[in-house]
């Protein structure tokens, strides 16, 4: 980095940790304010990434690098490309928004709050601009914390259970990653005289990789540790099963920013680190985690179509659209990366604001169970339409940004696996499905004895709630309509990871394989369908009832 050159990356970066150690030792009654007043500055600062980026340009850009601990050549490196810009922006778009959402719902405990959302700013940003491995892993850690915080004290009546699951889950990737990190570190070590310079560096350890510096062993066992971290947080099938309950129990903020970033922290991973990484292990292992993408399509779509709670539901809606992203990573085409890296933003875009939406309907019923739900657009007929205009981008509909990604990751599937493109597209009929039939049942018809009964409750969308939604649909429409504005920005990202992988041959699934899978998949949903039916009524749904409600 140049003397004179500003170091923009660290500043928005640390600029949150800033705002919380002001929230710390002001009084509580100036939290929020501070908290919004701080988010929104470091959304207008990441917005100058955009105007200084040179789209097209090889390698990162806006580089600082500063020695942190020289005997290990570990550095604070942060870079960034066109997917690192494209992912802080929705970063800190959609914290301002979600501390502008608190502001009713959140009522205990303020200072605490803002200060846990404020650092977990703090570790999405740097996870997404770390260009060492070991201040990735730093940071990939830091965002644990204030979100088992904003669960465990926030949250509904079993966020104890929920927080812990969480925690666990992604605790034990995380270790495994940073075995891997070390691991990778001591193996370049190793080749280059005993020099640890350069070790832990992502741009010298891609070279590195590019050579074929790492033996085949060590290429295995590091890219299913960084595997295994990152698919929890995707979350990928079968490790997907704290996120529902996570998203049930967190409050409505919460599940706005686990839903639209945390969950891209593991698919950034897989396009920055795995596959750069370990080319040749990804390829190995490519077949394998397209059947499980396939997998958590349609599971995740199928037990979204059955479920009894809005949250739920949209948190199983997660799984299926993020499996889109996963199988759009390992099929490695272009059109299918594309589609990858658009299906992140427009998903962290639509999925975040249908848990704003939830949760303004929450807001009034105290209540998230479908069935009791009905004839809102009577009552409530602001709040009817922007839900329809997010559902109908969520289901895909050409023209907004929802249908775009899942369109060129279908693309890119077809051009090597045409059967598996077939699957997937079915299963756009499926979210159709069950996105519409919730709809209908929430929004259409007469008014419900539950909802009649609240009276004056029952209000239509404030003017703040409309606020915190209209930023979001209007990226929807933009994206849908001009998705190369995003394209070109991160064209370059795409150029090199798939220039990395190179694969031999194309990638073929033995048919013993996808049997299994499928059987195994009809089972599931089964065991499942079965579960719901016989599950207590009682116990279906707890409404929430933590400290903050």
């Amino acid at each position: 980095m140049d003397v004179g050159e500003i170091p923009i990356l660290s500043i928005v970066i640390f600029l949150p940790l800033i705002g919380a150690l002001a929230i710390a030792v002001l009084p509580a009654s100036s939290a929020r304010g501070v908290a919004l007043t701080v988010a929104v500055l470091t959304c207008v600062i990441s917005l100058f990434l955009l105007v200084g980026y040179l789209p097209g340009r090889v390698g990162f850009q806006f580089v600082e690098t500063y020695a942190w601990i020289p005997v290990f050549g570990i550095q604070y490196k942060v870079g960034a490309d066109g997917l690192s810009i494209a992912l802080v922006v929705l970063t800190t778009t959609l914290t301002w928004i979600a501390v502008l959402a608190s502001f009713k719902p959140i009522q205990t405990r303020i200072k605490e709050y803002m200060i846990s959302f404020l650092i977990l700013e703090v570790g999405m940003i740097g996870v997404f601009l770390a260009l060492d491995t070991f201040l990735f892993y730093i940071f990939w850690e830091v965002v644990l914390v204030p979100m088992y915080l904003i669960i465990g004290i926030w949250g509904g009546a079993n966020r104890i259970y929920a927080t812990i699951k969480f925690v666990l889950y992604t605790l034990v990737g995380s270790l495994l990653m940073l075995v891997a990190i070390l691991a990778t570190a001591y193996a370049f070590q190793l080749g280059h005289d005993g020099s640890w310079v350069g070790a832990f560096d992502f741009e010298r350890l891609r070279e590195y990789a590019a050579t074929g510096g790492f033996a085949d062993g060590l290429q295995i066992g590091a890219f299913l540790a960084f595997f295994l971290a990152f698919a929890i947080k995707v979350p990928m099938f079968p490790f997907h099963t704290w996120l529902p309950d996570a998203h049930t129990e967190a409050p409505t903020a919460g599940s706005v920013i686990l839903a639209a970033v945390l969950l891209k922290l593991g698919a950034y991973g897989f396009i920055r680190f795995a596959v750069p990484l370990f080319p040749d292990a990804a390829e190995t292992f490519a077949p394998a985690i397209i059947v499980l993408s396939l997998i958590a399509i349609i599971y995740g779509a199928i037990v979204a179509l059955v479920q009894p709670d809005l949250k739920r539901l949209v948190a199983y809606s997660s799984v299926s659209h993020m499996g889109f992203v996963t199988l759009g990573i390992f099929v490695f085409t272009e059109q299918g990366l594309q589609g990858a890296v658009l299906q992140m933003i427009n998903h962290g875009l639509i999925t975040g604001a249908l848990f704003l939406l939830v949760g303004v309907i929450y807001e009034r019923t105290h209540d998230r169970t479908i069935a009791k739900m009905g004839g809102l657009s009577a009552r409530t007929p602001v709040y009817a339409a922007v839900f329809g205009f997010f559902v109908f981008a969520s289901a895909g509909l050409p023209g907004l940004s929802g249908f775009v990604g899942e369109f060129l990751v279908l693309v890119g599937t077809f051009e090597v696996l045409p059967y598996a493109a077939a699957v997937a597209t079915f299963v756009m009929i499926l979210a159709a499905g069950y996105l519409l039939y919730m709809y209908g049942r929430v929004v259409f018809g007469e008014l419900s004895d539950f909802l009649a009964g609240l009276g004056d409750h029952l209000t239509d969308m404030t003017p703040v709630e409309i606020l915190t939604l209209v930023p979001l649909g209007t990226l929807v429409v933009i994206f849908g309509l001009q998705p190369g504005l995003l394209l070109n920005l991160f064209g370059s990202t795409v150029t090199e990871t798939l220039a990395a992988v190179e694969p031999s041959a194309p990638i073929a699934i033995p048919s013993n394989v996808v049997i299994g899978a499928l059987v195994l998949l009809v089972v599931l949903v089964l065991a499942r369908i079965a579960w719901a039916l016989l599950r207590p009524r009682s116990a279906a749904l707890e409404p929430e009832g933590g400290a903050a409600h």
